[in-house]
């Protein structure tokens, strides 16, 4: 009697497979919808922004972030800072992500821009030949480096380009005693104006390739590090803090900019998922974040890190 049950129960269990499989076959395959951005009414906006945000790749990671999520179309323009905020005057750009505060305030003043919103920071370091003929490595004032490769009489290669970094540069070379100017014939011989009209990276090849020291930010130059034959000399003095900020251009002075995609741009940046992005930005690939997440802070909390 078991047999028979048995011998019936077999056939009877590999119909019922059988038409399960049929039926699981005749379900859609389930498919996975990505959301279309959103389709702005003015979708173009021109971002103008310093080399080192190109050059370090955090926008070739934020900008298609920031299109998915808005549906705006950037138009990158990659230039030094003080060129970024010549465009925003002209209104031949929409929003600015910059890094040369004391020209930031003035552009500000003079009604050029609205809604200055803290972004991020990194540092500024100065870089040079393995061989340091100057002898400036491990220090960590950057005038008194300065001021030695001056006795030295040691190649510096300056931007020139009224660039963030170039006014730092400026700044600390008046610091430690030295005129020097863009473009100015009295400049000494081992002061040379290489990066004008070719930005940070340009420059540090140039100097890699022909020696002599630098002023870079940190970003572009990790970035770029296994390119360039030139090391870390100086780091750590608090006025070679980097800060940037985001912009919009002033519609009351040119109305026909692109307001909203500005606006959006602007929240964007600050937001807290770019932020998060920021933040993480260079992690696994160098062990260290290229730039530290600020907004929300104020300038003063920047000088404690």
């Amino acid at each position: 009697m078991f047999l028979t049950r048995k011998r019936w129960l077999i056939p009877f269990l590999m119909v019922v497979a059988m038409l399960a499989a049929l039926v699981g076959c005749s379900q859609p395959a389930a498919t996975t919808t990505t959301t279309p951005p959103p389709k702005p009414a003015n979708p173009n906006m021109i971002m103008a922004s310093t080399t080192s945000t190109r050059d370090s790749g955090l926008m070739d990671v934020l900008l298609p972030v920031f299109q998915q999520k808005t549906g705006y179309i950037v138009k990158p323009i990659y230039v030094g800072s003080g060129a970024a905020m010549t465009m925003g005057q002209q209104g031949n750009a929409d929003v600015l992500l910059v890094h040369s505060p004391a020209a930031e305030v003035a552009f500000m003043n003079g009604g050029y821009g609205i809604n200055r919103r803290l972004v991020m920071h990194n540092d500024f370091i100065i870089v040079g030949q393995p061989s340091d003929p100057a002898g400036i490595k491990g220090m960590t004032v950057a005038v008194d480096a300065l001021k030695k490769i001056a006795d030295a009489k040691i190649k510096f290669y300056s931007r020139g380009d009224n660039s963030g970094t170039d006014a730092l540069e400026k700044a600390l070379w008046k610091k430690a005693g030295f005129a020097v100017a863009d473009n100015s014939t009295s400049n000494p011989g081992w002061y040379i104006e290489g990066g004008t009209g070719t930005g940070m990276l340009d420059l540090l090849r140039i100097v890699s390739e022909k020696g002599g020291y630098t002023i870079t930010d940190r970003a572009t130059y990790l970035a770029n590090k296994s390119v360039l034959t030139l090391d870390i000399m100086v780091q750590g003095d608090p006025g070679l803090l980097n800060v940037y900020h985001v912009i919009q251009v002033n519609p009351a002075k040119w109305p026909n900019i692109n307001v909203a995609g500005a606006q959006a741009f602007s929240d964007f940046m600050v937001s807290k998922d770019t932020q998060a992005l920021i933040a993480k930005y260079g992690l696994d690939k160098y062990g260290q974040a290229l730039f530290f997440a600020d907004a929300g802070k104020t300038e003063a909390q920047l000088g404690s890190q």
